[in-house]
């Protein structure tokens, strides 16, 4: 069998990038979560400040909360709800579940069928519980989180520089409209 010249060089081109690409991802420390969170605390409605653009909340133009209940199986019951161009609630339920060993830092969140996705609480107002910060080992998601529908400039500023800090872009955190479309 003969290998073409150009069959070569397209490979070894492929070979370079995705070594380059294993190198730039590898700099990037790994996420780090808040040491431990009481779920009972944590438990509540919860008013989504700002996040990075979701496909998922495409019709989403305000009021986006979650909710987070404990079930008697241990899970957490999640609902999250957001509102359309005409006022029309969006609401999706899953479950979630804790990854051991993470003090409840990590969780498994279900929505749809068997897939599961990542939720990590990266930093938390740890003396009333007022504000969290969760996001995705892959920094691709990203969420701030508040017990009101609108957080102090100092506070939200404080959070973003910590997403920074974890590696985030603070470019692409979009502030969420916390009224209700009529």
């Amino acid at each position: 069998m003969k290998i073409r010249p150009s069959l070569v060089a397209l490979l070894g081109a492929a070979t370079v990038v995705s070594v380059l690409v294993a190198c730039a991802t590898s700099r990037q420390a790994p996420l780090k979560t808040v040491n431990s969170v009481d779920l009972s605390r944590y438990a509540g409605k919860w008013y989504e400040i700002a996040s990075y653009p979701m496909w998922f909340q495409r019709r989403c133009v305000g009021g986006t909360t979650a909710e987070y209940t404990s079930k008697a199986d241990g899970s957490i019951g999640v609902v999250n709800t957001c509102y359309d161009k005409n006022g029309k609630p969006i609401r999706v339920e899953g479950s979630a579940t804790v990854v051991p060993d993470s003090g409840n830092s990590k969780l498994k969140v279900r929505f749809f069928g068997p897939f599961t996705g990542d939720y990590w609480v990266i930093a938390l107002d740890q003396k009333d519980y007022s504000w969290a910060l969760v996001g995705h080992p892959s920094r691709k998601y990203l969420w701030v989180l508040s017990r009101s529908k609108e957080l102090p400039s100092a506070t939200y500023d404080q959070i973003v520089a910590e997403a920074v800090a974890q590696g985030y872009d603070a470019k692409q955190l979009r502030r969420t409209d916390q009224s209700i479309p009529r």
